[in-house]
């Protein structure tokens, strides 16, 4: 049963991220609404010229929200969450629940990402984090992923990623830096846990939205 006052909103720059959100709303929430904002453009604009060249708009679409707002690219995640005082609305980048566990687990930790935008912000958040623990971050980009995303062959995506995943060695725990890996978590073989992000953020922004973790 649904207790919660408020909808999340979802910014995303995929319109693939929705149908796996809305799949884990009814899984693990059912009952709470979920609002898709889709803006590819911004990754587009992030990845030439940086997050920081995106601040403005983030801005008025945080705003627009009128409440709490899970961000699910990892590239824009740190400038949308830094905006959460301006907008007044509380702002969730979705891979911060995703990195807290991973310092949990272990102090060495590799970061897979699929584009090199998301490598640097993803770094940063695990050293947020580790909160002063020592871990020792590896970042591995899944050369010519991306263009398979791109191009609309997600399996072709995943199975790479998951090939990059059971490739790594000398990991405590492996990150998929970007929410769009998620589906990879189920494919590798590798006894290193795996962690995605979609899952442990939904459930933490529904929380700032004062609905029920499921």
């Amino acid at each position: 049963m649904v207790t919660g006052a408020a909808d999340l909103t979802l910014l995303h720059t995929s319109p693939v991220h929705v149908p796996v959100f809305d799949a884990l709303r009814d899984r693990d929430h059912p009952g709470a609404v979920l609002r898709h904002v889709v803006v590819p453009e911004l990754l587009e604009r992030a990845r030439e010229r940086g997050p920081e060249s995106v601040a403005p708009d983030l801005r008025g679409l945080l705003g627009e929200a009128g409440g709490p707002v899970l961000v699910t690219c990892s590239t824009l995640g740190a400038v949308a969450e830094a905006l959460a005082p301006a907008v007044g609305a509380p702002v969730l980048r979705v891979d911060r629940p995703m990195a807290a566990e991973a310092v949990r687990t272990g102090p060495r930790i590799a970061v897979l990402a699929t584009v090199a935008s998301t490598a640097g912000p993803t770094a940063e958040l695990l050293a947020e984090e580790a909160a002063g623990r020592e871990v020792s971050v590896a970042v591995h980009l899944v050369d010519g992923a991306w263009e398979l995303f791109e191009a609309g062959d997600t399996d072709g995506y995943l199975a790479a990623v998951a090939g990059a995943a059971d490739a790594v060695a000398g990991a405590d725990v492996i990150v998929l830096a970007q929410a769009s890996m998620a589906g990879a978590a189920g494919l590798v073989r590798t006894p290193v846990p795996v962690l995605s992000s979609p899952r442990p953020g939904l459930a933490a922004a529904l929380r700032l939205g004062e609905w029920p973790a499921g």
